[in-house]
């Protein structure tokens, strides 16, 4: 399963609507709209690099009121007690 991180800017005017017409699109498991440098993250879970370029490229590219994306693809997950640990190294408890 590959797991891709998509960073999206859009119209402000259509940022509800771009959210939700990208939460449709298959393969994206979930968008999420956040404060920052972009407007939206959708989280993309799919088989092969194939589908990845098929859902990035040909789909949430085109949806009408995406300026623009960057795509992170995750290399490990963690979960949150790894994180915990990771993030506690070296401190007494």
């Amino acid at each position: 399963m590959l797991t891709a991180i998509v960073l999206i800017e859009a119209e402000t005017s259509r940022i509800p609507e771009v959210a939700q017409e990208v939460a449709n699109i298959a393969g994206v498991s979930e968008v999420f709209s956040v404060t920052g440098k972009v407007d939206l993250v959708a989280i993309v879970r799919v088989q092969e690099h194939e589908e990845l370029a098929s859902v990035v490229s040909d789909s949430v590219n085109k949806v009408s009121g995406v300026r623009e994306t960057e795509t992170l693809i995750a290399f490990r997950a963690f979960s949150r007690k790894d994180l915990e640990q990771a993030f506690a190294l070296g401190l007494d408890d």
